[in-house]
């Protein structure tokens, strides 16, 4: 796991190395433990690493193979890479480190931009081609691990964070009025290509971009699974899918075990971390070390599921660690918070990410984590409402979006309103396309596709890494979604969502984690928004900046600061919260 950087010419000019060593630096916190920058020619590469596989100088970046011709650099964690070493070296390969980048490497020199497919694992990667010129730009197939460019004319920056490729210089800051009507509709998820800045765009998912000498490219998405009944599995009970299911997952997650560190547990007390608790320690994952977070209590609601963390801890006997963070400490960790995001993320979770990986990172730096389950297994609130929807886009609208464009034109200023509906014209179109059987099966293509990769996903990977540390997500692993896409709607919606996955579940873990009521990552602070929160956060809405930019409509911002509480999305969020985190971020990176 590290962070990535680089430079590509097609114009026959050097490369610039020295904004590809700011670029570099700014990413300092996702690689903490070496650095390097290499310059040839048209390309620059640069690579800050965090050691996990391989810990030896050989398996340093940006590496280059001298005999092949090829220069990469990869962020990320390929689980399957002995394997594909062994089938490489029987082809003749040979290595000179013993880690997954220069299986990487080889791989792409074996069999093309194909070797993606042979993949296990999360990974953002670009590889150059000293002779001919074309350069492969390559995401996993969740987009675990980011991938942001810009390009201008004949040059193309890359970098795994936006903010880093902001340190080169050269970015139209400028609001991309698309990315914001995302922002403020389809719940802060803004898809690909798109990002809140002009000049900043990302590479999709399961994605593959071949450039050729001239700068022209070729994108091919390699991934797409069906989410619809497979004639030869139709006839399986309840059971079966349930025992097809816990051997997917006990795979995923043994696969996630590889490492040259230990391998611990983000714990929340929920079936999905405690599932995954449960299954290393049958592993026999010695030591192993799980981690809580939790916060005090606002407005009437708790701000901890220590109950159940607990319970799972003393249950398979973890060496657990809980960690209590008091208001004053949320309040004073909420500029990092914010400053470590990738793109404005308005989820609670994020400020919990980040102070629990703080923690984490002072004892282990790889851990599983549960993100993924309620997008592959139906775990969320709409989706049995979609069983039997009839209008499958105005439903899930109703369900997901946190404005309709109604309300959406009296939120922003008149000058920053899309000319279309964006956000419904674009859930409409991936929601109605081939390959879903039902209304569930669309949406549950759609959030694992789409709001997965630009919410929870990219969350996770935001917070982790800007303390250094790796998250696996044994859930998103290819073949258990692919199981997973297969198994009728029914199933999944079974005790109300996740049926499938709480029945493998009762094979593992106590059923009090089980049979209770959906839990999140609760921070009550930034829902019910008042005192010094509601100061912090008037004062960046009616700053200079932010009246100068001029996003939203005034009278919409005295009635959020009037009333604050009165104002909560379908998906029980804050309003000014919301806006208020968009302004902040920007400010944050002097935008």
């Amino acid at each position: 796991m590290c962070g990535i950087a680089g430079e590509l010419r097609f114009d026959g000019s050097l490369a610039d190395a020295e904004a590809v060593a700011r670029i570099t630096a700014a990413l300092a916190p996702r690689g903490p433990d070496g650095s390097g920058v290499v310059a040839q020619g048209r390309y620059a590469f640069g690579h800050r690493r965090l050691k996990i596989i391989d810990l030896s100088e050989k398996a340093a970046q940006p590496m280059v193979d001298p005999e092949l011709g090829l220069t990469v650099v990869f962020n990320g964690c390929i689980y399957n890479y002995p394997a594909l070493r062994a089938e490489l070296e029987a082809k003749g390969y040979r290595f000179f480190s013993t880690g997954d980048t220069e299986v990487i490497m080889k791989a792409y020199h074996a069999w093309g931009r194909d070797c993606v497919s042979r993949f296990h694992g999360m990974f953002a990667f670009v590889i150059a081609e000293r002779d001919s010129g074309k350069v492969i730009m390559a995401r996993d197939r969740f987009g675990i691990k980011p991938l942001y460019y810009a390009a201008e004319g004949k040059r193309v920056r890359f970098a795994s964070t936006l903010p880093a490729l902001l340190a080169g210089g050269g970015i139209d800051r400028n609001i991309d009025p698309v990315a914001l009507h995302h922002y403020m509709s389809f719940h802060a998820v803004v898809p690909p290509p798109h990002t809140i800045l002009k000049g900043v765009k990302k590479l999709p998912p399961a994605t593959t971009r071949v450039f050729a000498a001239d700068g022209s490219y070729e994108d091919e998405r390699y991934w797409n699974p069906p989410h619809q009944r497979d004639p030869a599995t139709a006839s399986l009970s309840r059971e079966e899918w349930r025992d097809r299911v816990l051997e997917a997952l006990r795979l995923a997650v043994k696969r996630r075990m590889v490492a040259d560190v230990p391998v611990g547990v983000l714990l929340s007390g929920g079936v999905d971390s405690s599932i995954i608790t449960g299954l290393l320690a049958e592993e026999g994952q010695k030591d192993l070390m799980t981690f809580s977070i939790g916060f005090e209590e606002a407005n009437g609601e708790k701000g901890d599921e220590f109950t159940y963390s607990d319970l799972i801890a003393k249950h398979f006997d973890t060496d657990h660690h809980k960690i209590f963070v008091p208001s004053s400490d949320l309040m004073s960790a909420l500029p990092d918070t914010i400053h470590a995001m990738s793109e404005p993320m308005v989820s609670y979770d994020n400020i919990g990410f980040f102070l629990l990986s703080r923690e984490v990172s002072k004892h282990i730096k790889v851990v599983q984590s549960g993100q993924g389950a309620d997008e592959i297994f139906a775990g969320y609130h709409w989706y049995p409402p979609l069983e039997n929807s009839g209008d499958v886009v105005g439903d899930y609208a109703k369900g997901f979006f946190d404005r309709d464009r109604a309300k959406l034109a009296r939120h922003l200023s008149p000058d920053w309103l899309a000319e279309t509906d964006v956000s419904r014209e674009f859930v409409a179109a991936h929601l109605m396309a081939d390959g879903a059987d039902g209304p569930v099966d669309r949406a549950l293509r759609l959030d694992s596709q789409v709001m997965l990769v630009d919410d929870p996903v990219k969350r996770v990977d935001n917070m982790t890494m800007a303390w250094g540390l790796e998250a696996r997500v044994p859930f998103l692993d290819h073949e258990l979604a692919e199981l997973a896409a297969t198994i009728p709607a029914e199933f999944k919606l079974n005790d109300g969502g996740k049926g499938v996955l709480k029945d493998a579940a009762r094979l593992v873990v106590p059923h009090e984690v089980i049979d209770r009521k959906k839990g999140y990552f609760p921070v009550p602070q930034l829902k019910y928004i008042s005192g010094e929160y509601l100061d912090m956060v008037r004062d960046a809405l009616t700053s200079q900046v932010s009246s100068e930019r001029g996003l939203f409509n005034k009278a919409y911002l005295d009635d959020l600061f009037l009333d604050p509480i009165g104002h909560i999305t379908p998906l029980r969020g804050s309003e000014l919260w919301q806006v208020a985190l968009l302004e902040m971020w920007l400010q944050s990176h002097d935008i």
